[in-house]
């Protein structure tokens, strides 16, 4: 199948399965044309990266479960250096979300200093 009809059936754009494919996640063959035709089983694994980057990993994170791409991610038991992968992008995503949580209280409470005194 053609790049279009891949991103059609996984969601995905063509722009990032070039890059998927740029990042040796996935491969494809080149037609006469140049096109590049890509086998049934890309679909399955694009999903499959699609399921860890929406899970909060990176693509490089990705690229440690290559092995593994093409069977089906939800049901499969992760492996030790998969939980490992996972539990540092997790205290990752924490540490981002302490940072915002902070910054957004400090916004709040300017705010509500400005309103007090606009108040008075």
């Amino acid at each position: 199948m053609r790049i279009g009809e891949l991103a059609r059936r996984t969601g995905v754009s063509p722009r990032a399965l070039r890059h998927y494919e740029t990042a040796g996640l996935i491969s494809s063959t080149r037609a006469a044309n140049g096109y590049r035709v890509y086998g049934e089983g890309a679909v399955v694994r694009v999903s499959s990266i699609r399921y860890l980057l929406d899970a909060g990993l990176t693509l490089d994170d990705v690229s440690a479960f290559r092995s593994c791409l093409d069977g089906d991610m939800p049901s499969t038991p992760p492996s030790a250096r998969g939980l490992e992968i996972a539990r540092e992008r997790l205290a990752v995503l924490d540490a981002r979300i302490a940072a915002q949580t902070a910054a957004r209280d400090r916004l709040a409470r300017s705010l509500a200093a400005d309103s007090e005194q606009l108040i008075s």
